[in-house]
Order: C-alpha cells, then sequence, then structure tokens
C-alpha cells in the first residue's frame, strides 16, 4: 500500500512562498562560507595546491552518503508537531551551527578536514529535505516558482556571506593575517556570524510553515511500520537507481557536467587568484589572504546575480522553455568561468562572474523543477536525496582527478583547471538537448 497525499493542493501566496524558503537564507550562510574559504583555510593549515581537490572530497562523500538517507527517512516521518521535513531542517541547522564555530579554529589541516565532513553532512541534513518540500506543498504550476524563491535566499545568503570577511576587515578593522600558522580572525568570525544566522533563518521556516498530514494517517502508518528495518531501507535506497525515472537518467548526465564544473571553481579560484593576479603562492603571505577575500567579493557578484536571475529565468521558461533557458544558461556560464585564465586585474574578475551567477541560478532551479514533475509524489524526498547522487558523484570524481591533471597537463598551474571548468560547464548545457520535460511550464 502506498502513501496517499492530498491530491489538490493550494496555490501559495507569495509570503507563503517566501516563508517555506527563508531558510535556505541561513542553508546558503554555510555552503558560501565553505565554498570560499575551505581551500583557504587548508592552505594556510599547510596544504599544497595540487592536494586540495583531495582533501575537499569530505564535501562531497558525505553528501553521496547523507542525502538519500534523509529523503528516505523523511519521507517515512510524520510528527503532529514538527511534521515530515521540519525535523530534519532543525536537526542539520543545529549540528552545522556547531560545525561552524569549530571549523575556523582548527588547529590542524586533519582537524579542517574532519570539520568539513561534519559540516557539509549537517548542511546536507537540512538542505535535502527543503528540496522535496516544494514537491510536497506546492501545485506544479509554482514549482518552478517554488525553487526561484529558493535559488532567491541562496544568493542574498551567498553574498552576504561571501563578503563577511571583507567586511570584518574593511569596515571592523579586524586582523586579516595569520598569526602563528592559525586562521585569520577574519574567517572565524565570519564563521561565528554565519553559524547564528544558519540557525536562526531555519528556525523561522520551522516555525512559520506548517505541513500538510498525509490525507490517509492510517495507510501511512501502516506502510511506514512494512519499510522498517535497516536492511530494507538499505534496498530501497540502492534499488532507487533501477527504478529512476526517464526524466531523472536523462538528467543526471546534466548535473554531472554542470557540478564538475562548480567543484572545480570552487577548489581552484582562491590559489589561481593569488597565482595569476597577486602574485604570490605562499598561503601565509598578507597577499594570499587579499586573494581570499576577493574571492569572497567574486563569489558574491555570481550569487547576487543569481538571486536577481532567479525572478527572471521563471518568465524567461514561459516565454520559450525550460530546457532552452537552462542550455543557454550553463553555455554563458561556461564561456564566464573559462575567461578568468585570460584576466590579470582583479576589477575585470568581477565581469565573468555575472555569467557565472547566470548558470547558478539555473542549476539550483530549473533541473529541480523539472525533477519535481517527473516524481511520484510518495517518494518525492527519497528521489530528490537519489538525484543528489549525480551532484555529488562528480565533485568525487573531480577531488580525485583534478590535482593528477592539473600537474601532469595543466603545469600545476590552478588557473588553467578554470579552462576545464568553462568547458564542462558548456558540456552539461548542450546535454539538456537530450531531457524530457513532461511538467508544466510556471
Amino acid at each position: 500500500m502506498q502513501m496517499q497525499f492530498p491530491v489538490i493542493k493550494p496555490r501559495l501566496s507569495f509570503w507563503q512562498l517566501w516563508n517555506m524558503s527563508f531558510g535556505f537564507f541561513g542553508i546558503q550562510f554555510g555552503f558560501a562560507l565553505q565554498n570560499a574559504n575551505t581551500s583557504r583555510i587548508f592552505s594556510t593549515l599547510g596544504a599544497n595546491a595540487d592536494q586540495l581537490p583531495l582533501f575537499w572530497l569530505a564535501a562531497p562523500v558525505t553528501g553521496l552518503l547523507v542525502q538519500p538517507v534523509i529523503g528516505y527517512l523523511s519521507d517515512n516521518t510524520w510528527h503532529p508537531f514538527w511534521g515530515r521535513r521540519r525535523p530534519f531542517f532543525f536537526l542539520g541547522a543545529f549540528l552545522a551551527t556547531v560545525a561552524m564555530f569549530l571549523m575556523p579554529n582548527s588547529t590542524s589541516l586533519w582537524m579542517a578536514v574532519f570539520v568539513l565532513w561534519m559540516l557539509d553532512a549537517s548542511i546536507n541534513v537540512s538542505m535535502e529535505p527543503f528540496r522535496a518540500f516544494v514537491g510536497d506543498k506546492l501545485h506544479p504550476t509554482q514549482q518552478t516558482s517554488g525553487f526561484a524563491m529558493q535559488t532567491f535566499f541562496i544568493g542574498c545568503g551567498s553574498v552576504i556571506a561571501s563578503l563577511l570577511p571583507t567586511m570584518f576587515t574593511d569596515w571592523f578593522d579586524v586582523s586579516n593575517v595569520p598569526v602563528g600558522g592559525g586562521i585569520p580572525d577574519t574567517v572565524r568570525y565570519s564563521f561565528y556570524a554565519g553559524g547564528l544566522a544558519f540557525i536562526g533563518a531555519v528556525s523561522w521556516t520551522v516555525i512559520t510553515t506548517r505541513e500538510t498530514p498525509p490525507e490517509d494517517m492510517k495507510a501511512f502508518r501502516a506502510d511506514v511500520e512494512k519499510r522498517k528495518g535497516t536492511l530494507t531501507a538499505l534496498r530501497e535506497i540502492l534499488g532507487g537507481f533501477t527504478t529512476m525515472p526517464r526524466t531523472m537518467v536523462q538528467l543526471a548526465s546534466v548535473s554531472f557536467f554542470s557540478w564538475l564544473a562548480l567543484f572545480t571553481m570552487w577548489v581552484n579560484t582562491t590559489p589561481a587568484i593569488a597565482e595569476n593576479v597577486f602574485g604570490t603562492v605562499d598561503a601565509q603571505s598578507a597577499a594570499f589572504q587579499s586573494a581570499g577575500n576577493w574571492v569572497g567579493v567574486m563569489f558574491a557578484v555570481y550569487n547576487g546575480v543569481s538571486a536577481l536571475a532567479a525572478f527572471i529565468l521563471p518568465v524567461i521558461a514561459r516565454r520559450t522553455n525550460r530546457k532552452m533557458t537552462h542550455l543557454a544558461c550553463l553555455v554563458i556560464g561556461g564561456i564566464s568561468l573559462a575567461s578568468i585564465f585570460f584576466i590579470t586585474q582583479k576589477e575585470m574578475l568581477l565581469i565573468p562572474m555575472v555569467g557565472v551567477g547566470i548558470a547558478w541560478a539555473s542549476i539550483l532551479t530549473v533541473p529541480y523543477a523539472i525533477l519535481a514533475g517527473a516524481l511520484p509524489p510518495q517518494r518525492m524526498g527519497f528521489y530528490m536525496g537519489v538525484f543528489n547522487f549525480f551532484v555529488v558523484i562528480p565533485q568525487i570524481v573531480g577531488g580525485m582527478v583534478l590535482g593528477p591533471i592539473s600537474v601532469a597537463l595543466l603545469g600545476g598551474r590552478p588557473v588553467a583547471t578554470l579552462l576545464l571548468a568553462g568547458a564542462c560547464m558548456a558540456i552539461g548545457g548542450l546535454l539538456t538537448v537530450f531531457v524530457a520535460d513532461k511538467g508544466e511550464q510556471t
């Protein structure tokens, strides 16, 4: 017997969409600070540039393990007060906040790697159910708008989080120089502020948004009882790969190249800009730390653009279609990302970030909107978790091969890997042509 959900979902108001998505504002403080500063922290603690992709493996591996499990558990959870997804929102936010206070206080490289595992796992516990939340609550005609609202908050949270080290340096005169091999105060205070923002924003969504209970609670409980047991859960999770809807399989290749490009950018931008623009490879130097701050500004620009583009993409998709919208955005992002290789003036680096922001907005919106229309409602969380395999597997592949490729073929120059990243993003865009989008346009 399958779990039953209400067939007719009412259209929600703007402020209801706002409240149910606001938690992503806090979640993105965690991701943005991680993406902009992890390579900086690892380098400051002694990692070489070619080692960074390997150390970054902690992040995608945790996503690979956590998201399908959390999706499965949230599908099979119901509490009279907490609902289905909200218990996981809050638990993940609490653990992520703890990790964000620990990360900048790492005293060794291996401690930082361990805390990255903890931080990324906790973020994934919060984030995965948010994707299913849209499918649970929204009518199909509002799903693209729902994911666009999430993208808006992702952009806003990322802008502020990415700029925090620069804000602490320029506005409050906080030291940006590592002392005794430790993490600069600007980074430490940024992670503290980010942790508070994370728990605060997620708590807002938990408090202001309610979930609709299963239509047939007796059938739901019987189905949950039937699915109890670790072996049953493992069998269903692994079996999900053989029952994926056709659209999900097609989106997998698009996702692979998109996220391989993003991972390459996150890992290599700081050492690339430090060497190519600031003229240093010494992670203990003031110039390297200044490069780290400027990368935060660059990432703030692409996230700010994505926040604005989130409201434009549904309009473009209605007038064309979601596939062509995604194709165009990824090609623009790929060309922009590759152009960083040729830029040696720091202010000029902000221009390609506009194109990257357009691609980022589409990556966070369009594939999930297409996917939500192709998934069975009773397994929305589970399949969203399985789809995350195609987000993290390319990052794992990147972590394993980017270092050797950089040394063997690209002269060990991190900036050269951004050419490869741009090509991957454009390929992902072209593969969108082969995706079948059967959902309603919004």
